[in-house]
């Protein structure tokens, strides 16, 4: 397995992957923003909207002998105040490749993408109760607190998130 830092073209390039991964975490129950009803074309324009956000965001991809089994995204706060700051997004590991430590291998290559992109300072969520809620808790992120009927899961149930900081430092 391999970690890789894509270009945009290159995320292009893996879009079919990268909507199987989604559809894979939607399916499993994953509460990342699309519900049951998440189409391939969806998960296709989705991706492509991120390859296309010119941002200067850090999207790293697992790579396997099957294509992208996980992915996470650092993207910079657009905010003049906030130069220091960014948000990790969507890290998801295939079913085919959890149990691993690829997800702790992603937030640590994320982690290690935001002191590069002068951005150490991280904020995330999560949904209680998830296996992601313990493996941030366990990679040293600080729990901000959380906010009961914050989002739906993919089955339309409400669920509580979790905010996380962490300042990532070498």
């Amino acid at each position: 397995m391999q970690l890789v830092r894509l270009s945009p073209a290159e995320a292009e390039a893996r879009v079919d992957e990268l909507a199987a991964l989604l559809a894979d975490a939607v399916s499993g129950g994953a509460s990342v923003t699309f519900g049951a009803s998440l189409t391939p074309e969806t998960a296709r324009a989705y991706w492509l909207a991120q390859a296309k956000a010119g941002d200067g965001r850090a999207m790293i991809a697992a790579i396997d002998g099957e294509g992208v089994c996980g992915f996470v995204q650092v993207i910079p706060v657009p905010m003049a105040n906030q130069p220091h700051r960014a948000e990790i997004s969507k890290l998801l590991v295939h079913r085919r490749a959890r149990r691993q430590g690829l997800g702790e291998k992603l937030m640590r290559e994320a982690e290690a993408a935001a002191r590069d992109m002068g951005r150490p300072h991280l904020m995330l969520d999560t949904a209680k109760g998830d296996d992601a809620e313990r493996l941030y808790a366990r990679l040293g992120w600080n729990r901000v607190g959380e906010i009961p009927g914050f989002a739906f899961d993919p089955a339309g149930a409400l669920r509580t998130t979790v905010f996380f900081w962490k300042q990532a430092q070498e």
